[in-house]
Parts: structure tokens; C-alpha cells; sequence
């Protein structure tokens, strides 16, 4: 991935992409030159699946949507769902999503971060969703996807009343699955990375699928995933491997 992506910075390594948001001096507000650039992110390892690392830099993940940008748009541009396709893209990606979040991520920018399947934060990590102070709606994933995440009454909270969490309270209710100091935050993630790579690559994105599938498509999914991986080389030779390592 070689590219240029305006407001990103790329780095692209053998088994995983590291993106970083960088609009510091708006506070990494998503525009659409950003969510241009993060498509075609998604659109990448859509095609060569890998774990994706998503941070905003050392000080912040981001303040929200573009409210210039924002300001301007009108009912087609709702309906088009802008950042929320955006956003859902992300949550499907084939393989897993990790957010590393140094500072606040509020509005569009923690609605980002609700997409990916984990989050790791610092002392300084804020969520939440004030857009109703807009006269809005968190329309890109935050009113159905964050529910999901902490529960309806502190999503109501957080959505009705303009609570924000704190990282100790976001790690109280694994909105946050870690919290750590501010110079281990990249390298945390790395490590998160590193477990999930342990596991056969098929098996592994097959279990994120498996994960995001409605309850009424189980136990039949469950049952194809596994018969496709039964006929894989990697399942054979991982249970060989264990098989001798048991015998020796």
C-alpha cells in the first residue's frame, strides 16, 4: 500500500497495517477526504486481509466529525450516510480491528472507535457522544452500536444526557479492553495483534465472521465454518504439531 491517503499516515507491515489519523490541528476531525482515504484502507484489506491498528496519534483519537463540513449537509447527505458506511466497512473488515486510543474520542471519532473490535486506551482516554448538543443524532453507528457495547441504560446516558467515560469507567464496562501508560499504548496494541496471529490466519478471520453473524444464522454457520477449516493444510499441520509436542 505505497500510497498517498491525505490525512493518514500508513505503515504498512508484512502482517498487519498501522494507520494513523493526522489532522492534529483540527483535533483529527473526520472530513471527507479522510473517510475518501479510509475506504480505500478498507478497500486494501479487503482484498489481502491483515489486522488493522487504527490510533490518532499521542495525544487524541479524534474530536468528531468535520462541524464545518458537517454544517453544510443536508438531508441527501444523511441518507448517503457518509461516515456511518464508512464506519460499518471498518466493523466488517475480514480480519480483526484494534483502536488505540490516546486522548478523547468523541462524536464521529468515538463512534470510529466503537466499530473496531478492540480498544486500548490511556489515563487520558475520553468517550462520548454530544451531537444531540448540535441538534443531531450519532447517526454513524453510536445510537444502535454502543448498546451493544455497555448496555442500553449507559448508552442512554452517554447518547440522552452527554455523559462521558473516563478511561476507568470505559474499562469497567470493556468499552475499553486495556488501559496503559501513554509509551506502551502502540506497542499494546502490537502485543493485542501479535495473540490474535497465533491462530491460523483462515481460522481466525472465519471466527470474526462467525462473531458478527445474527443468532438465527447459528449453530448452521458454525457448522460450514468448520468443515471449511477441516479441509485446510494449516488444521492438519497445527494438530500434528500438537500431537508430537504431546508425545515427546
Amino acid at each position: 500500500m505505497g500510497e498517498h491517503y491525505p490525512h493518514l499516515r500508513v505503515e504498512d507491515l508484512d502482517d498487519r497495517l498501522v494507520v494513523t489519523l493526522d489532522r492534529p490541528e483540527v483535533r483529527n476531525a473526520i472530513d471527507t477526504a479522510m473517510v475518501e482515504s479510509l475506504h480505500r484502507i478498507c478497500a486494501g484489506l479487503e482484498h489481502t486481509p491483515r489486522p488493522l491498528i487504527l490510533t490518532g496519534g499521542p495525544d487524541i483519537f479524534a474530536a468528531g466529525a468535520d462541524i464545518a463540513q458537517l454544517r453544510t449537509r443536508g438531508p441527501s447527505d444523511a441518507l448517503a450516510g457518509i461516515n456511518s458506511a464508512l464506519f460499518h466497512r471498518i466493523a466488517a473488515l475480514p480480519m480483526p480491528t484494534v483502536a488505540a486510543v490516546a486522548g478523547p474520542a468523541i462524536g464521529g471519532g468515538a463512534e470510529l472507535a466503537y466499530a473496531c473490535d478492540f480498544r486500548i486506551g490511556t489515563d487520558r482516554t475520553r468517550f462520548g457522544n454530544p451531537e444531540g448538543q448540535l441538534g443531531i443524532l450519532a447517526a454513524a453507528g453510536a445510537a444502535w452500536r454502543l448498546p451493544e457495547l455497555v448496555g442500553e441504560q449507559l448508552a442512554k446516558e452517554i447518547l440522552l444526557t452527554g455523559r462521558t467515560l473516563n478511561a476507568a469507567e470505559a474499562l469497567d464496562v470493556r468499552l475499553l479492553n486495556e488501559v496503559v501508560d501513554a509509551d506502551a499504548l502502540i506497542a499494546t496494541a502490537h502485543a493485542w495483534v501479535d495473540r490474535m496471529l497465533r491462530n491460523a490466519p483462515l481460522a481466525l478471520q472465519l471466527a470474526k465472521t462467525a462473531l458478527r453473524a445474527p443468532r438465527e444464522a447459528h449453530p448452521v454457520l458454525d457448522n460450514v465454518v468448520q468443515a471449511v477449516l477441516f479441509e485446510t493444510d494449516e488444521k492438519a499441520r497445527r494438530m500434528d504439531a500438537f500431537l508430537s509436542r504431546r508425545r515427546a
